[in-house]
């Protein structure tokens, strides 16, 4: 981690922490951490300049405000959830409203993110009730809902399980679906560098109450640069952290979204996602906005989508190459 950061203490974002962060990043430190020295050269994945995201529309519904989680459903359609409130706003590609559906039996203490699981008798949505900005909550939720018809307008969460971590509580953003291990994963936010937990879905599918597993650190995030911290000295040291996450259908890509870039890590052959993690992912900067937290891979795999909290919140797509490099 470049300049003196990683030698300061777990701090959240506001007020004076961050004012005097931003100053010692801004002045640079050494290896000891002295003021003044050379800041340390940056370091991470090198962006993917021929990898660009292309605006596609814009939320419609005017009550879509903070938005924290998209899903795709197929046939070009999506999920997109707030961070408060337990509705799920149905919409096209482009944005376009396909109708609300409020989420009954569930509560929305903090919605994160949202993903679709295999279920015994047809797809599930599961809602990541996953965020903790002060790092108290002794458990966070995961609730599952049947996949509706399109026409329904009410539905209820069909089951509940309480998630604790192994070593103390965590804020976390991100939430997606393993295919191949058959584990729900969860990526933690303000832990430098993000930690990684799994929720095994067979025990998650009739549990009320789980422990996650520590799965591994990934490390492979760019940290904050001078000129981040410099355009937005409150929000400058957190755009490396997830914000959301998404595996493709088949499980061998994962898109990690942060406030300034989206991450692309690739499994390859048989690696598991601890070994993947590890490996240096694809940086694509941008999109363009500040509060980006809603990533999810199109129903084919083939593009990711991303939406931005705000109001009208733009859509773009990152179309993928067959290949990754």
């Amino acid at each position: 981690m470049p300049y003196c950061l990683s030698r300061l203490p777990y701090l959240r974002p506001g007020g004076a922490a961050i004012a005097s962060i931003a100053l010692l990043a801004l002045l640079g430190c050494g290896p000891a951490g002295e003021p003044g020295s050379a800041a340390a050269p940056e370091s991470g994945p090198a962006p993917a300049a021929a990898l660009t995201f292309e605006r596609v529309g814009r939320l419609q519904d005017a009550r879509i405000d903070e938005a924290s989680g998209i899903q795709a459903l197929g046939g070009g359609r999506f999920v997109v959830h707030n961070d408060e409130g337990t509705r799920l706003f149905r919409i096209d590609a482009a944005g376009r409203d396909l109708g609300e559906l409020e989420v009954g039996s569930a509560n929305a203490r903090d919605w994160e993110d949202i993903t679709r699981v295999p279920g015994p008798d047809g797809p599930l949505l599961v809602i990541g009730d996953i965020g903790d900005n002060s790092g108290s909550r002794k458990d966070v939720s995961l609730y599952f809902l049947p996949e509706p018809a399109d026409d329904v307008e009410q539905a209820s969460a069909s089951h509940r399980v309480r998630i604790t971590y192994p070593d103390g509580p965590r804020d976390a953003e991100s939430l997606a679906w393993d295919p191949l291990s058959g584990k729900l994963l969860i990526l933690s936010k303000r832990d430098k560098p993000p930690r990684l937990y799994g929720v095994p879905l067979d025990l998650a599918l009739w549990k009320h109450e789980l422990r996650a597993e520590f799965l591994t650190e990934v490390p492979g995030f760019r940290p904050p640069t001078r000129r981040d911290i410099a355009r937005n000295p409150m929000r400058g040291m957190w755009v490396s952290q997830p914000t959301g996450m998404d595996l493709s259908p088949d499980g061998r890509l994962a898109a990690v979204l942060t406030y300034r870039s989206l991450y692309l890590f690739q499994r390859r052959g048989d690696e598991s996602w601890v070994q993947a993690f590890q490996g240096q992912p694809l940086e694509v900067i941008g999109p363009p906005g500040t509060h980006d937290e809603a990533v999810g891979f199109s129903a084919d795999g083939r593009s990711v989508y991303v939406t931005t909290e705000g109001r009208p919140a733009p859509i773009y797509r990152l179309p993928l190459p067959d290949r990754l490099p």
